[in-house]
């Protein structure tokens, strides 16, 4: 099972997600952002790197928020999610097709990747 990383990065009330691109496995599918770990890499550090390479941005990665399993066609995933600080940079998009900064009660419209809805759902119990 691959283990996989998700960056909670909220601004006020609203909370950043990303569109995966055209030709990806998840095409059109919005997620919050993230990827693999690599071996010998902790999350944390993943997230760090996921986002300086996806997003350039440089970010502080908080407390572990939720942890979610999905079986796609293709393999599982565990994603594990953390709260994230954006601390500088502007976004860059370098694998997505859009990000968006999204109200957290309006989560629910988006098309969410399978294994970040239950990320989704527990955030909007906690809001």
């Amino acid at each position: 099972m691959k283990q996989v990383t998700a960056a909670i990065i909220i601004k006020g009330h609203e909370v950043l997600i990303a569109k995966r691109p055209a030709g990806d496995r998840l095409s059109g599918k919005w997620e919050f952002p993230g990827g693999k770990i690599e071996a010998g890499e902790s999350p944390e550090e993943c997230l760090r790197r996921e986002l300086a390479e996806e997003l350039g941005i440089e970010a502080c990665v908080g407390d572990f928020f939720a942890e979610s399993v999905y079986h796609y066609e293709h393999g599982a995933i565990e994603l594990l999610a953390y709260f994230v600080e954006w601390i500088s940079g502007d976004i860059c998009l370098r694998a997505h097709d859009e990000v968006k900064w999204v109200a957290m009660k309006e989560l629910g419209q988006y098309d969410l990747a399978p294994a970040d809805i239950p990320i989704m759902e527990k955030l909007l119990f906690l809001r």
